[in-house]
Protein backbone atom coordinates (compact mmCIF):
# COMPACT_ATOMS: atom_id res chain seq x y z
CA UNK A 1 0.00 0.00 0.00
CA UNK A 2 1.72 3.49 -1.17
CA UNK A 3 -0.80 5.28 1.01
CA UNK A 4 0.26 5.15 5.00
CA UNK A 5 -0.71 6.80 8.25
CA UNK A 6 2.49 8.69 9.32
CA UNK A 7 1.67 7.89 13.26
CA UNK A 8 -2.28 8.34 14.35
CA UNK A 9 -4.32 6.94 11.47
CA UNK A 10 -7.59 9.48 12.95
CA UNK A 11 -5.37 12.37 12.52
CA UNK A 12 -5.33 12.59 8.60
CA UNK A 13 -1.42 13.14 8.47
CA UNK A 14 -1.22 10.46 5.59
CA UNK A 15 2.46 9.05 4.12
CA UNK A 16 1.81 9.52 0.42
CA UNK A 17 3.64 9.57 -2.73
CA UNK A 18 3.12 13.29 -2.82
CA UNK A 19 4.19 14.63 0.72
CA UNK A 20 7.09 11.83 1.19
CA UNK A 21 8.78 11.48 -1.86
CA UNK A 22 12.02 12.50 -1.91
CA UNK A 23 11.75 16.08 -4.52
CA UNK A 24 9.01 17.23 -2.62
CA UNK A 25 10.84 16.92 0.64
CA UNK A 26 13.86 18.86 -0.36
CA UNK A 27 12.06 21.03 -2.32
CA UNK A 28 9.59 22.15 0.89
CA UNK A 29 12.91 21.74 3.02
CA UNK A 30 14.33 23.86 1.03
CA UNK A 31 11.68 27.07 1.41
CA UNK A 32 12.91 29.84 3.03
CA UNK A 33 10.08 28.95 5.76
CA UNK A 34 11.42 25.61 6.52
CA UNK A 35 15.62 25.57 6.01
CA UNK A 36 17.82 25.14 8.68
CA UNK A 37 20.24 27.28 10.03
CA UNK A 38 19.12 31.20 8.90
CA UNK A 39 17.48 33.79 11.17
CA UNK A 40 13.91 34.97 10.77
CA UNK A 41 14.47 37.80 9.60
CA UNK A 42 16.52 36.36 7.00
CA UNK A 43 13.39 33.67 6.35
CA UNK A 44 11.38 37.09 6.06
CA UNK A 45 13.76 38.91 4.08
CA UNK A 46 14.08 35.86 1.15
CA UNK A 47 10.25 35.37 1.08
CA UNK A 48 9.48 39.10 0.91
CA UNK A 49 12.11 39.79 -2.24
CA UNK A 50 10.50 36.73 -4.30
CA UNK A 51 6.89 38.25 -3.48
CA UNK A 52 8.01 42.24 -4.67
CA UNK A 53 10.08 40.86 -7.51
CA UNK A 54 7.06 38.73 -8.59
CA UNK A 55 4.28 41.10 -7.88
CA UNK A 56 5.80 43.72 -10.03
CA UNK A 57 4.99 41.69 -13.94
CA UNK A 58 1.64 41.32 -13.10
CA UNK A 59 0.88 45.20 -11.62
CA UNK A 60 2.36 46.69 -14.36
CA UNK A 61 1.58 44.42 -17.60
CA UNK A 62 -2.56 43.83 -16.05
CA UNK A 63 -3.01 46.99 -14.53
CA UNK A 64 -5.15 49.88 -14.76
CA UNK A 65 -2.53 51.83 -16.92
CA UNK A 66 -0.82 49.11 -18.66
CA UNK A 67 -0.81 51.37 -21.81
CA UNK A 68 0.20 54.51 -20.36
CA UNK A 69 3.66 55.52 -20.34
CA UNK A 70 2.66 55.64 -15.87
CA UNK A 71 2.66 51.48 -16.27
CA UNK A 72 6.40 51.17 -14.70
CA UNK A 73 5.78 53.64 -11.79
CA UNK A 74 2.25 52.50 -11.40
CA UNK A 75 3.56 48.51 -11.24
CA UNK A 76 6.35 49.42 -9.02
CA UNK A 77 3.81 51.47 -6.68
CA UNK A 78 1.00 48.34 -7.26
CA UNK A 79 3.94 45.84 -6.00
CA UNK A 80 5.05 48.20 -2.96
CA UNK A 81 1.08 48.98 -1.86
CA UNK A 82 0.33 44.99 -1.71
CA UNK A 83 3.38 44.30 0.50
CA UNK A 84 2.09 46.53 2.85
CA UNK A 85 -0.91 45.09 2.94
CA UNK A 86 0.43 41.48 3.58
CA UNK A 87 2.96 43.19 6.30
CA UNK A 88 -0.14 44.51 7.96
CA UNK A 89 -1.69 40.52 8.10
CA UNK A 90 1.99 39.84 9.50
CA UNK A 91 1.73 42.16 12.48
CA UNK A 92 -2.15 41.01 12.71
CA UNK A 93 -1.40 37.53 12.54
CA UNK A 94 1.49 38.45 15.54
CA UNK A 95 -0.99 40.18 17.97
CA UNK A 96 -3.94 39.21 19.61
CA UNK A 97 -3.82 36.68 22.53
CA UNK A 98 -1.36 33.38 22.34
CA UNK A 99 1.39 32.59 20.66
CA UNK A 100 1.56 31.69 17.24
CA UNK A 101 0.83 27.74 16.60
CA UNK A 102 3.91 26.04 15.79
CA UNK A 103 3.38 23.20 13.58
CA UNK A 104 4.54 19.84 14.51
CA UNK A 105 6.90 17.60 12.49
CA UNK A 106 5.00 15.33 10.07
CA UNK A 107 6.06 13.67 6.89
CA UNK A 108 7.33 16.52 4.75
CA UNK A 109 8.61 18.63 7.23
CA UNK A 110 10.84 16.72 9.63
CA UNK A 111 12.40 19.52 11.95
CA UNK A 112 9.97 22.91 11.40
CA UNK A 113 12.24 26.17 12.76
CA UNK A 114 11.44 26.91 16.56
CA UNK A 115 12.61 30.06 16.21
CA UNK A 116 10.14 31.71 13.77
CA UNK A 117 7.00 30.65 16.25
CA UNK A 118 7.70 33.12 18.72
CA UNK A 119 6.96 36.46 18.98
CA UNK A 120 10.06 37.64 18.56
CA UNK A 121 10.67 35.67 15.95
CA UNK A 122 7.16 36.76 13.83
CA UNK A 123 7.92 40.08 14.39
CA UNK A 124 11.44 39.66 12.88
CA UNK A 125 10.10 37.67 10.42
CA UNK A 126 7.65 40.85 9.19
CA UNK A 127 10.10 43.42 9.05
CA UNK A 128 12.68 41.08 6.42
CA UNK A 129 9.50 40.39 4.92
CA UNK A 130 8.83 44.27 4.23
CA UNK A 131 12.23 44.87 4.25
CA UNK A 132 12.40 42.44 1.05
CA UNK A 133 9.26 42.56 -0.50
CA UNK A 134 9.59 46.90 -0.96
CA UNK A 135 13.43 45.89 -2.70
CA UNK A 136 12.27 43.08 -4.28
CA UNK A 137 10.06 45.51 -6.19
CA UNK A 138 12.29 48.51 -6.75
CA UNK A 139 14.84 45.52 -8.44
CA UNK A 140 12.35 44.23 -10.79
CA UNK A 141 11.42 47.94 -11.40
CA UNK A 142 14.91 48.34 -12.09
CA UNK A 143 15.70 45.09 -14.31
CA UNK A 144 12.59 46.14 -16.50
CA UNK A 145 13.89 49.54 -16.89
CA UNK A 146 17.15 48.49 -18.58
CA UNK A 147 17.36 48.59 -22.41
CA UNK A 148 18.25 44.79 -22.59
CA UNK A 149 14.82 43.73 -20.98
CA UNK A 150 12.95 46.76 -22.10
CA UNK A 151 11.80 45.00 -25.60
CA UNK A 152 11.16 41.59 -23.99
CA UNK A 153 9.06 43.79 -21.56
CA UNK A 154 7.02 45.33 -24.21
CA UNK A 155 6.53 41.55 -25.99
CA UNK A 156 4.70 40.24 -23.28
CA UNK A 157 2.96 43.42 -22.69
CA UNK A 158 1.27 43.26 -26.53
CA UNK A 159 2.82 46.50 -27.50
CA UNK A 160 5.73 45.30 -29.53
CA UNK A 161 5.52 47.27 -32.95
CA UNK A 162 7.54 45.72 -35.91
CA UNK A 163 9.00 48.45 -38.09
Amino acid sequence: MTVTPASDPCVGNLATPVNSGYFIKGLINNLPLYREGISPNFRGLETGAAFGYLLYGPFTICGPLRATEFQDTAGVLAAIGAVHILTLLFLLYNQPGKQPNIPPSDVTVNNPPSDLFTRTGWADFTSGFWLGGCGGAVFAWFLCSTVHVQDLFNIAAGVWSVG
